[in-house]
């Protein structure tokens, strides 16, 4: 028996509940990974509420984590017992002990990359590299918005793009989450107060012209403001719902600033193992060379999951938290 958090219904943090469940043994192409830390994402809250309806109840909510292999089924290659792994894999089911993962989505983990950095890195530090990387192009002196600069995604963005040579306007929602925001490279910050009033401020700060790229993963709450913040030719890459759901708009809108905006997720950029490894390589070095620091401020027990979704979704964190089993 392992330890899981199940929920029987779709709804709010109050649906996860502890439970103990029998695990087989792996698959053909299936490792059994122990857990030693598990990733807290906003995914996971979108999956638990049947926003995204990757989970049909009752089931097991999590999208990534980190541990060791403690056993293996028939036809694994390059991995064996003992090796120290992490995984993102969009069949949820991560808030568990144990688990079998199909080694087609699991990567080893250097040495120098400890396991409970990898679980809050994997999902979010990957989002970051295929929107800097590969849904655009940005670039030294760019100017790129980037929300909720404090969060886990949004201090990734923030450091990786002023590695890039950006200049990085961040918006959060208190001072201290300012302090963290510039701590990581941001160069101006602008404080919503949890509200979507931030365009005029940017547009100032742009000397009226505004941002190249708009890196938006709040949704309902900020996207006016987003779209008003826009330069000409701009685009506005709309990853994330963490205050609901953006509702239909006239997509003649755009044309004024002969603007893009895009509707990306994580899982088509790594749809091949050979994807999975440019994008996995890419953080791990972007994590060995210190371009982007794992700031682990948030630890919960599994157990405990329910409090640990109820403070992401209050914006009580920042930085990067894990579930440990």
């Amino acid at each position: 028996m392992v330890l899981a958090i199940m929920q029987d219904r779709h709804g709010g943090p109050e649906v996860l509940q502890t439970a103990d469940v029998v695990l087989s043994g792996p698959a053909e192409g299936e490792v059994t990974i122990r857990h030693t830390a598990i990733g807290l994402n906003f995914i996971d809250c979108y999956v638990r509420s049947g926003l995204y309806p990757l989970l049909e109840p009752p089931g097991t909510i999590g999208m990534e984590a980190a541990g060791v292999i403690v056993n293996q089924g028939p036809g694994v290659r390059g991995f064996h017992e003992g090796d120290r792994v992490a995984y993102v894999w969009n069949t949820p089911g991560a808030y568990v002990a144990e688990r079998n993962v199909p080694v087609r989505w699991v990567v080893k983990l250097p040495d120098n990359v400890e396991e409970q950095q990898a679980a809050a890195m994997m999902l979010k530090g990957m989002t970051a590299e295929y929107l800097l990387h590969r849904m655009t192009e940005a670039g030294p002196g760019d100017k790129v918005l980037v929300h909720a600069a404090a969060g886990g995604v949004g201090l990734i963005l923030t450091a990786w793009a002023k590695h890039k040579g950006c200049v990085v306007i961040g918006t959060v929602s208190t001072e201290a989450k300012a302090e963290v925001a510039r701590a990581h490279g941001a160069d101006h910050v602008v404080i919503t107060g949890g509200s979507g009033d931030f365009a005029e401020e940017v547009m100032d700060l742009t000397g009226g012209h505004g941002c190249k790229y708009v890196y938006d993963g709040i949704g309902k709450d900020s996207f006016e403001g987003s779209l008003a913040s826009l330069a000409k030719h701009g685009h506005f890459v709309s990853y994330g719902n963490a205050s609901g759901k953006v509702p239909p708009f006239d997509i003649a809108r755009l044309t004024p600033r002969c603007a893009r905006i895009s509707r990306p997720s994580l899982f088509p950029h790594i749809a091949t193992r050979e994807e999975l490894d440019e994008v996995s390589t890419n953080l791990l070095q972007a994590m060995a060379d210190d371009i982007v620091k794992v700031d682990i401020n948030q630890t919960y027990p599994l157990a405990e999951a329910a409090r640990a979704h109820e403070e992401l979704e209050g914006r009580k964190t920042t930085g990067q938290s894990v579930l440990l089993p």
